[in-house]
């Protein structure tokens, strides 16, 4: 009774990833400097002298990749392919090994601490590229980093990864991802997308010491980073996991749903499979309760304070949109399938920007655009809506097949 459904979300959002990408074709590649501007605002005029981000270049490497893997389009190979040879050329460190946090718009080294969510995205977007063109320098960095990761971040007393470390890899005081981040050693962040990095290493290279890796992280996830009364997701902690937030990311809890899932099967481990699909429900469930009449979700609620950011983020309502959708296939429940639905149009309604491309930043719960943010940026990428798409496509894909 859903193909009919089915198949016009799938047009609909494959379409809507065309019109994403070539967008970033359109306004992103930086001519004159090499690699891609380092913002553009909401009216797609460029920032030219704006530092260049390791967050914003991996993630259109990821995307293009991605992309290019689904559809072949020989754009997107080629933007990849600009994506790759900029990462390499510029934030690579050749000295010390990883990759700087920013570089200049010409490409020098602006801030060379290494973030290890950076890191992360880094492998993540690697291994990425390597599928599509059996890249070995790819695959090599991306094994490296790893490697790199495992030596300095990885906690052997209490388990998981610190946070980041100097250009040299030695213990800095300032370990916060952005200025809204608390400065504590560990976060729900950082490890969420460490095992999204690692579990799609894991499927060009199943290795042993990464395949164990993985299985540690799962357990972090379920021993601390879950709040096993709500089913949310803990923000930060100390070293030895004390719990230091008190805020309710619902976008990050509805991401980690079927991110988690992702890793367990990652490495074929049925026990852990069958464990993390209850959970992703559980977080499913939990992530209903930031959900507004409108359909969108609400960025942010202290329990503390009993306070909400009565915000809508554009990459929340992508995250919901594959979320909910993957709720739907584990237990066939429709409530999930609409949320995933209204997450979709809710997007359509109020952050796409009909005119001049992308999605927006967001808005405020009176539908008033949030000012100051960018169309593309230190974080604004097209990672979670281009990923949301492609994630839709495929499962309703694979849903169709299964119901023929």
């Amino acid at each position: 009774m859903n193909l009919p459904i089915l198949t016009t979300f799938a047009k609909e959002v494959e379409h809507e990833l065309h019109e994403l990408l070539q967008w970033w074709i359109i306004y992103t590649v930086d001519e004159e400097n090499g690699g891609f501007y380092g913002k553009i605002d909401n009216y797609n005029v460029s920032i030219p002298h704006a530092p260049k981000s390791l967050v914003l270049n991996t993630r259109i490497l990821y995307t293009f990749s991605s992309a290019y893997l689904s559809t072949k389009e020989s754009a997107y190979l080629s933007m990849a392919n600009r994506a790759f040879e900029y990462l390499n050329t510029h934030f690579l460190d050749t000295k010390n090994g990883g990759f700087y946090w920013s570089v200049t718009y010409t490409g020098e080294q602006l801030d060379g601490k290494k973030q290890i969510y950076g890191q992360a995205f880094a492998i993540y977007a690697l291994v990425e590229y390597y599928k599509i063109t059996a890249n070995t320098k790819a695959l090599s960095l991306a094994q490296g980093t790893f490697a790199l990761i495992e030596k300095y971040s990885f906690d052997p007393i209490y388990l998981g990864y610190l946070e980041a470390f100097s250009i040299e890899w030695k213990s800095q005081e300032d370990l916060r991802l952005s200025d809204k981040d608390q400065n504590e050693q560990k976060s729900m962040n950082t490890h969420l997308h460490v095992i999204e990095a690692y579990a799609n290493l894991y499927t060009v290279w199943p290795n042993d010491t990464l395949k164990a890796a993985i299985s540690k992280l799962l357990a972090n996830f379920k021993q601390h980073i879950i709040d096993q009364k709500t089913h949310h997701l803990h923000l930060f902690f100390t070293a030895n996991w004390e719990v230091k937030s008190t805020i309710t990311s619902f976008g990050h809890d509805i991401e980690a749903a079927w991110l988690l899932q992702e890793a367990a099967e990652s490495i074929a481990d049925e026990t852990e499979i069958e464990i993390v699909k209850t959970i992703a429900l559980q977080l499913s469930e939990a992530t209903e309760k930031g959900l507004a009449k409108n359909g969108g979700l609400w960025y942010e609620y202290d329990t503390a304070t009993q306070h909400w950011i009565k915000e809508m983020h554009w990459w929340p309502q992508a995250e919901a949109m594959v979320g909910f959708f993957n709720a739907f296939q584990l237990n066939g429940d429709e409530k999930y399938l609409k949320h995933s639905l209204q997450s979709w149009e809710f997007i359509k309604n109020y952050l796409k920007d009909i005119k001049n491309g992308e999605w927006y930043w967001g808005i405020n719960d009176d539908y008033s655009l949030l000012q100051g943010e960018d169309k593309a940026g230190f974080w604004k990428c097209p990672y979670h809506n281009g990923r949301a798409c492609l994630e839709i496509m495929k499962r309703i894909k694979l849903h169709s097949n299964h119901s023929i």
